[in-house]
């Protein structure tokens, strides 16, 4: 075990050192200590700040990785399973950056560079960095299958294959934006295999810390998809208004047409019932959908509150209700409506 291991548990290396140090899962968990407390952490940190927050000393940290992993799979909700992953990924990316680009790079005993990170995830031969290919250094190239693949769970328009000059099958990309590309790799390998398969003395372990993330999951109510029928009474004002909007025929900006879109899509609208209820063109409906990768767009997720203030697109504070307040997404609200409405129905 070493330090590139724990400041990048996800890498095939730092799995291999956690084997050879021959480490019994049980008796870890069984045991506490930093490791245990660190995983907890990691998880925790995922749902209020987004990142697995401040790294431990080398063996508690390359442990909690793998205990993370078990706490996530014992809460068992793929809201938390997606923040967790985009924690791990966020974090490594900006470790990676950090360390390959920064002004002063961090000491590991065998170092991280940009070669290394394309070959864990067998890129390298998939993409062309500016050097190699005798051009600026910032851009490179990428295969157009990885590409696809790797760009299907990122907003914007920038990266539609369509708004690239694709050229013999490869997809110029800046170097910055390679970064983000591995930062999804990162996020496939940590959820690959979720929700694991934990042994029952594991579980019965680890019970009171799994009840603490469950009540932490639930305080900061990530975003919920709503798959019953639509309960449009139910929806948040914001959405109430670019309905209207929509419906007297303005032409809403791309991004207020996506919110709305993607908030239907996350309720559990079809293209059809969409369109139906927006008035908006079909195919422009049927369009956005696809773009919206993943079931209930989870990968492609709709815009928070704040996004949603960012755009324009929250109504005036004197247009908000109570329910506005207490949450953070338009399909909290909606999801939390729906709850209320159906509790009050005899």
């Amino acid at each position: 075990m070493d330090r590139l291991h724990a400041r990048y548990p996800f890498l095939d290396a730092a799995r291999a050192a956690v084997d050879e140090a021959d480490v019994d899962l049980a008796a870890l968990v069984r045991s506490g200590g930093p490791a245990v407390d660190r995983g907890v952490g990691r998880v925790e940190s995922a749902i209020e700040t987004g990142d697995v927050g401040e790294p431990r000393r080398v063996r508690a940290e390359l442990l909690s990785y793998p205990v993370a992993r078990v706490v996530v799979s014992l809460v068992d909700d793929p809201r938390l399973t997606d923040a967790y992953a985009r924690a791990e990924a966020r974090t490594a990316h900006e470790r990676f950056v950090d360390d390959v680009e920064g002004s002063t790079p961090v000491s590991l005993p065998e170092g991280i560079d940009l070669g290394r990170l394309l070959a864990e995830f067998e890129l390298a031969a998939a993409v062309d960095v500016g050097v190699s290919v005798g051009v600026d250094e910032d851009r490179c190239t990428v295969d157009v299958g990885p590409y696809l693949r790797l760009a299907s769970g990122l907003e914007g328009e920038e990266w539609r294959l369509v708004a690239r000059d694709l050229d013999g099958g490869r997809v110029p990309v800046e170097r910055e934006e390679l970064y983000v590309l591995l930062r999804e790799a990162v996020r496939e390998r940590v959820l690959a295999g979720l929700p694991l398969s934990v042994p029952e003395p594991v579980a019965e372990t680890l019970e009171p810390e799994v009840e603490r993330v469950a009540r932490s999951l639930s305080d900061y109510e990530l975003p919920r998809s709503v798959t019953a029928e639509l309960t449009p009474a139910a929806f948040p004002p914001c959405v109430e208004a670019l309905i209207e909007r929509a419906r007297s025929g303005e032409e809403l900006p791309d991004r207020s047409a996506f919110s709305l879109v993607a908030f239907l899509a996350g309720a559990g609208a079809d293209p059809e019932t969409t369109a139906a209820v927006t008035g908006l063109d079909p195919e422009a409906v049927a369009y956005r959908h696809e773009r919206l990768a993943g079931e209930n767009g989870a990968d492609y997720p709709s815009p928070s509150c704040a996004v949603m203030q960012a755009y324009g697109d929250c109504v005036p504070v004197e247009k908000r209700d109570e329910r506005c307040e207490r949450v953070d997404h338009p399909l909290n609200y909606y999801a939390t409506a729906v709850e209320e409405v159906s509790r009050s129905e005899p």
